[in-house]
């Protein structure tokens, strides 16, 4: 009988009748990296859909919630994900389990002001606390309403903010509108928020919702043909040209170490950058290629231009995921800015996306959030890693935890999976190399062109091989400072003895 049905399914198989990813043989995506050369390989699957749920799959209190109406943000607080239905005016709580199912255990439409019902309106955000000092305390980017709430567990309004203009700061335009649409705390209570039109940073509040400033303006890099222009150029002249202006944040997610990632989809700017508390960007940027998505930017699809990073959310081990509104992309980077892998795509089923607004993690699974278009194909993915992409992450959380040796061996499995991967490469030289092995570090280091880790494992290696080859040339230099003028001594008395 067991044969029958292997014969069967071969056969169907062939015939294409079934998919061979359905049965699990083969990728259920397109997974590719980019080598030193900059061209895209295809690899494995690093991570597979488990999940793919439409609002009309959820049920609450025996209701069906219908569909998701333009979704916009997403908040993992343990095992909790909050779901932020912009177009429905509600945010969805569900409960995630390891087998991958779910349940729907929340939907709140309102928050409590004085004891009073405050409905949301186009909520944007959502931000649920895990520091000590704020556990599980919420908050709200309800933009259409201008404000933030600063919610307790049971959703009682702390702090309602509004406006900061509205208190006299004179940082803020009283005539500006104030439509916070992403937010994030940090360890100590200091509130984030990115905000639409405002172009100087993220918008800092205190502990009690004061407004404090901002941070973490992107640099306004300008031309030297431009400046001269502009010198040049006459008053009329100067108000006809374009001002040279900070762009604008798109997104925001504070790391576990509280850092802040910050992403715009502004051309000609660092698509992301990683804050510290001064809001300098310290994110590494070691890799062949700085993170900016795809290499090949051709028009295809319907698509062109460069990647857009609209997301990002950062793993336990330090790697970062960013989500490309362009092409519906996922791109997994380590902390050294070293591309991992790429999958997604355009697209309105399992594991594409048609237009990305939301990213978050639950540990290693992934949650990506699919807006839609014009109301349709909204749609929360999860990811969950497969055994490639496992063994890639614990190769990396090995090598970070001092485990060099054992790095080494799990690279190895990795290569007998894909022969192709660079990093792997990388991975068991940089292995060697804190193990002492210079040599054989450098043999791969060469293997992928990585001259700048070839130049450090070649220095070290330089440096043993002159230690321990050292009394050859202190040898040498004695024989050369001795010899010479014992044998001129010689040739003297050898002639003096034959002149007399």
């Amino acid at each position: 009988m067991k044969k029958f049905v292997c014969f069967v399914l071969t056969v169907l198989i062939i015939a294409g009748m079934i998919p061979i990813s359905v049965l699990g043989l083969g990728p259920t995506n397109y997974t590719y990296a980019y080598n030193e050369w900059g061209i895209p390989i295809p690899s494995p699957d690093a991570y597979r859909v488990s999940a793919y749920i439409l609002g009309q799959h959820l049920y609450f209190n025996g209701e069906n919630l219908g569909n998701f109406r333009s979704p916009q943000d997403l908040h993992i607080h343990g095992n909790l994900l909050y779901l932020a239905d912009s177009g429905n005016h509600r945010i969805i709580v569900m409960e995630f389990f390891e087998d991958t199912t779910w349940e729907v255990v929340d939907v709140r439409t309102h928050a409590l002001l004085n004891g009073a019902p405050t409905n949301f309106n186009n909520p944007h955000g959502v931000f649920v606390s895990d520091w000590y000092a704020n556990r599980g305390q919420i908050w709200i980017a309800d933009t259409d309403n201008r404000r933030v709430l600063h919610l307790d567990e049971n959703w009682n309004v702390i702090t309602e903010i509004l406006h900061p203009g509205i208190h006299g700061d004179s940082l803020i335009d009283p005539d500006s509108d104030f439509l916070p649409t992403k937010l994030a705390v940090d360890f100590s209570g200091r509130l984030f928020v990115q905000a639409r039109h405002i172009n100087r940073g993220l918008m800092e509040f205190d502990r009690y919702g004061i407004f404090a400033g901002y941070m973490g303006a992107p640099d306004v890099v300008v031309d030297i043909i431009a400046q001269v222009r502009r010198f040049f150029a006459t008053p009329a002249q100067r108000e006809a040209m374009l001002l040279n202006i900070p762009v604008e944040y798109n997104n925001l997610h504070i790391d576990q170490e509280g850092f802040i990632f910050v992403t715009t989809a502004q051309e000609d700017v660092d698509p992301i950058s990683r804050l510290n508390a001064m809001g300098d960007d310290i994110l590494i940027r070691n890799g062949w290629e700085y993170p900016i998505g795809d290499l090949w930017v051709g028009v295809g699809a319907d698509r062109s231009g460069p990647s857009e990073f609209v997301a990002v959310t950062s793993l336990p081990n330090g790697n970062y995921v960013t989500f490309d509104r362009n092409r519906g992309r996922l791109f997994a980077y380590d902390p050294q800015g070293n591309l991992l892998y790429v999958w997604g795509g355009p697209g309105n089923r399992e594991g594409f996306f048609t237009f990305p607004t939301a990213l978050a993690n639950m540990g290693y699974t992934l949650f990506a959030l699919d807006g839609g278009i014009g109301g349709n194909y909204s749609a929360l993915t999860r990811f969950d890693l497969t055994e490639y992409g496992a063994l890639i992450n614990e190769a990396l959380d090995m090598y970070l935890r001092g485990m060099y040796e054992e790095s080494y061996d799990v690279w190895s499995e990795v290569l007998r999976i894909n022969g192709n991967f660079s990093m792997a490469y990388i991975g068991m030289a940089r292995a060697l190399l804190r193990q002492g092995y210079y040599r054989e570090a450098m043999d791969f280091f060469r293997l992928q062109n990585d001259y700048r880790n070839y130049g450090r494992a070649f220095g070290f290696y330089r440096r043993i091989w002159m230690e321990q080859n050292f009394w050859i040339f202190a040898s040498t230099l004695g024989v050369l400072m001795v010899v010479p003028p014992v044998v001129k001594k010689i040739i003297k008395v050898k002639r003096e003895i034959d002149e007399s």
